[in-house]
């Protein structure tokens, strides 16, 4: 039987006690997928409001298909259960009890590893939120190798090509390097220059360009430039775009 596993609260305030639908399915003896299709059809009824309409993948013991569980509160849990009949009912409340009970007491280590069914429980607790972060691990894979692509290409941007390579506005990416100590402007001067800890890591460099100005005329100056390096470090260090967040 699958323990309760400990994920986040779905509210501020709430117990972090959650029942899988594997073993709400356990303790009504159903099918389980069953009792998931009776959770799904209540997350599209907004009835489910407690939990989170999120799924992870279960790996069984010695093999046999990964399956997808919900993670349920107490509240959401006995909706769930309650169309069944009173016996059902009271072995899920008797269920959820005994986990109130057992949460609420301090652990005994030397009885949990002379009781093998708690052994089991928390092994198969742990084993899950291992595969869970691997899985995550897994999906921010391609972001990373991206970010790792761009640090070890050639070249560099100035300022102002770099915030449209990192989706923000030029004068958001000024403010940022001056707030945090990646650039500053001597007084008279009309252009920045990078501190030199951020030359010396790579981050930023200083190139001597020229520069059109409005009458035709050209104007040899130094610019600092963001690196490749200097732009990965960017796309981890800044919050991401208005309309990122929005989406």
């Amino acid at each position: 039987m699958d323990l309760t596993t400990l994920g986040s609260p779905a509210g501020a305030g709430r117990s972090s006690l959650t029942m899988s639908s594997r073993e709400i399915a356990d303790l009504v003896e159903t099918r389980h997928n069953q009792i998931v299709e009776t959770i799904e059809r209540l997350f599209e009824k907004e009835v489910l409001r407690e939990s989170r309409k999120t799924t992870r993948t279960y790996r069984p013991e010695g093999g046999g298909r990964p399956t997808e569980i919900y993670d349920l509160t107490k509240r959401d849990t006995l909706v769930v259960v309650s169309g069944y009949d009173d016996a059902l009912r009271a072995k899920i409340i008797d269920r959820w009890m005994e986990l109130e009970a057992r949460e609420a007491a301090p652990a005994d280590p030397m009885a949990v590893l002379n009781d093998p069914a708690a052994m089991r429980g928390l092994l198969l607790t742990y084993s899950e939120k291992v595969l869970t972060l691997e899985g995550r691990v897994a999906d921010m894979a391609p972001a990373v190798e991206a970010l790792d692509r761009i640090a070890k290409a050639d070249g560099s941007l100035c300022i102002t090509d770099a915030a449209k390579a990192l989706q923000v506005r030029p004068k958001d990416l000024f403010s940022y390097l001056r707030e945090h100590g990646w650039i500053y402007r001597r007084p008279g001067s009309s252009h920045d220059l990078g501190y030199q800890t951020k030359v010396a890591t790579g981050l930023l460099e200083h190139k001597v360009t020229t520069v059109l100005r409005a009458d035709g005329s050209e104007k040899v100056t130094e610019q600092v430039r963001i690196t490749p390096k200097g732009l990965a470090a960017l796309g981890k260090l800044m919050p991401p775009p208005a309309s990122a967040v929005a989406a």
